[in-house]
């Protein structure tokens, strides 16, 4: 190598390596970034040293030459047979050089040294502590990338968690891979009032159902109890034969509100977790930070339970180990295994259901259920749906159920779409008029969408809430086509039925979503125009349908409960068919807490948003369910925040 490029190779490595590294433990984990990091580190161990071992530690401060002439020895007689021809004899002279050189030793520049990665010219530590901080980084890199996998496999994670509780059920996840704990039994007894019903006696003895399960390796040592025939809003206590133990609380009977916290129902959702990012040396290698802050805010919360909307691991972030089905496993183990899980579960009485999204298999996954979705969806239905709601049909990857006064269906929006074709999925293109229409859901699951929405609720709910994992605007300018901004189409059939919802009265419409790492509220007015619906061949004039503004559907988008967020702005409104609310895209810790109530002077239920970024509450919004229609008239409009 060249002396002359050594310098500028040493510090455009160091440069890359450290701003890599940066952005790949503070901003974003990208499985690109090991790569660029480990190549930068390479060349610039190559250059340090070369550069180190050829730059002297000393410079020339000055440099005298001094000549000095004296004449010789005198000459021998051989001399003199030399002087043919010579007339006279000059004497010879002697010249004598001497030069001095002045050194001193070069400033060991250190604050050059260590902003550049560049050795000290005269300092053996600086030059070792500038090289040992980029070799502190690469190191930190390696420990995120590959401390948990290889030294927390958690292949001995015990463990029970809540699923979906009813109102008059519920169903805990339990895994122990201990052989001589099996078959694993449920005990649980009533463990306080029952504000449902009029706080009369319980017995409190320990119920022993006899549905004993065995666990294997084929469920990854997981199984499921389901406990039956509980009253609603009623405390009770489990107890597990593998010594787990922990408290539960009841739904409040569908169609009421909760009286334990003052006739408001709350629940709270968010998605998006990676251990130990923001990355810190310090931290467990699987601590959430996140969940710190959700810890703390759950008591004053008082939540049923958690909707998760994706991306509960990243199997594919920084670094994916493999696709086999042990690999997805060991990512659900390591989540289970954090030390802050039982505090935003077990500990905190707190349910969690789950949908899924793209890191449970690849990111922006497109592919249904070919390539590695097999492998990837086995620990998540192990884990994840087992313990959900009852999914919708036998089989189906989508739930539905009702709790309090609100219903709820959970779509999948991975296993059943189309791949992306690069278009926004319109259904007024030349292809769509040939028969092709681009779908998310699937013919199945769409009909059931609607069929839903379309459905009566029970006496006392007011809200229908659909849980998607990919935002349902298309307000979202980066990688648009994985959103609903892709399947434009299905969306507009979708969001008339959510508007045929307003229509009628009495019961309003919230999407919920994740996926972003950002937080929007988004407003999806319906049109001001009259929709024109068919021919009334009688009167023999068109048949019309307005929706009113009170049908306005309103989406809450959040993420991430514990992972990066970017400082790159991507969500823009360029149209009045999403209307921007609310945009705060800042925050490594974001969720919502959604709570309704039915004020007792208005017919009009209230569901009130509060948003918490990075522990503290940020903002909150209200909004109303459309006034009741009343016989065969139409509602005021309703006036929505």
């Amino acid at each position: 190598m060249s002396f002359s490029i050594a310098g500028p190779v040493t510090v455009l490595s160091s440069t890359v390596l450290r701003l890599a590294t940066y952005v790949f433990l503070r901003w974003i984990p990208g499985h690109v970034a090991p790569p660029v990091i480990l190549t930068a580190f390479a060349i610039y161990a190559t250059s340090f040293f070369y550069q180190f071992t050829h730059t002297s530690p000393y410079e020339v401060v000055a440099d005298e030459l001094d000549i000095i002439t004296r004449d010789t020895i005198e000459r021998d007689d051989s001399d003199d047979e030399l002087l043919v021809d010579a007339e006279t004899e000059e004497p010879l002279q002697e010249i004598d050089v001497q030069e001095t050189i002045v050194v001193e030793e070069k400033d060991p520049k250190v604050l050059r040294s260590l902003l550049t990665g560049l050795p000290s010219p005269s300092s053996l530590f600086w030059s070792a502590v500038t090289f040992l901080t980029n070799v502190a980084l690469l190191a930190m890199v390696a420990d995120m990338v590959y401390r948990a996998p290889l030294f927390h496999p958690s292949h001995n994670l015990s463990f029970v968690r809540l699923g979906h509780v009813s109102e008059n059920s519920a169903k805990l996840l339990v895994r122990e891979p201990r052989t001589s704990e099996h078959p694993l039994r449920m005990s649980y007894r009533y463990a306080g009032e029952s504000p449902d019903d009029g706080f009369r006696d319980h017995d409190s003895s320990w119920k022993h159902p006899t549905n004993a399960i065995d666990v294997d390796e084929s469920t990854d040592y997981t199984g499921i109890f389901h406990l039956t025939g509980l009253r609603p809003d009623t405390t009770y206590q489990y107890a597990a034969s593998n010594n787990h133990t922990g408290f539960f609380v009841t739904a409040p009977r569908v169609g009421r509100t909760a009286p334990r916290n003052n006739d408001v129902f709350t629940f709270l959702h968010s998605s998006c977790i990676k251990p130990r990012f923001p990355y810190n040396p310090l931290q467990h290698p699987l601590e959430f930070p996140g969940f710190k802050h959700l810890a703390r805010l759950l008591p004053s919360l008082k939540a049923h339970f958690m909707v998760f909307m994706g991306d509960f691991i990243y199997a594919d972030v920084p670094k994916r180990f493999g696709t086999d089905a042990e690999t997805y496993r060991r990512e659900y183990r390591q989540v289970y295994s954090s030390p802050q899980w039982e505090s935003v579960s077990s500990e905190a009485k707190l349910p969690w259901i789950h949908v899924l999204d793209d890191h449970e298999i690849a990111n922006d996954w497109d592919k249904n259920t070919t390539g590695v979705y097999e492998a990837a969806v086995d620990p998540w239905h192990h884990y994840q749906a087992s313990a959900n709601p009852d999914p919708v049909r036998p089989g189906a990857t989508y739930f539905s159920f009702d709790q309090g006064p609100a219903s709820f269906f959970m779509i999948d929006t991975r296993r059943y779409r189309q791949p992306f074709d690069g278009t926004d999925g319109s259904y007024d293109s030349a292809r769509t008029q040939s028969g092709y229409k681009k779908s998310m859901l699937g013919d199945q699951q769409l009909k059931d969408l609607l069929d839903w929405l379309a459905a009566p609720v029970p006496n006392g709910v007011r809200w229908k809430v659909v849980v998607s994992s990919i935002p349902f605007t298309k307000n979202w300018r980066f990688g648009t086509e994985d959103t609903w901004g892709g399947y434009l189409g299905e969306r507009q059939i979708i969001l008339e039925a959510m508007w045929d919802v307003g229509l009628r009265g009495g019961v309003g419409v919230v999407v919920l979503s994740g996926d972003r790492h950002e937080f929007a509220a988004t407003s999806f007015p319906p049109p001001t125009e009259d929709k024109v619906t068919g021919l009334d061949t009688a009167a023999g004039k068109l048949k019309t349908k307005k929706w009113p503004v009170s049908a306005t559907v309103h989406e809450f988008s959040v993420s991430p409960l514990s992972m990066f967020y970017l400082p790159v702005r991507t969500y823009e409104q360029t149209d009045n068919d999403d209307v921007c609310v609310k945009y705060m895209p800042d925050g490594n810790s974001k969720f919502g807490a959604l709570s309704i109530s039915t004020p007792p002077t208005s017919d009009q239920s209230e569901l009130k948003y509060r948003l918490f970024i990075d522990g503290q509450e940020a903002w909150s919004h209200k909004i109303l369910t459309p006034p009741v229609v009343h016989g065969s008239g139409r509602g005021k409009d309703a006036l929505w925040g």
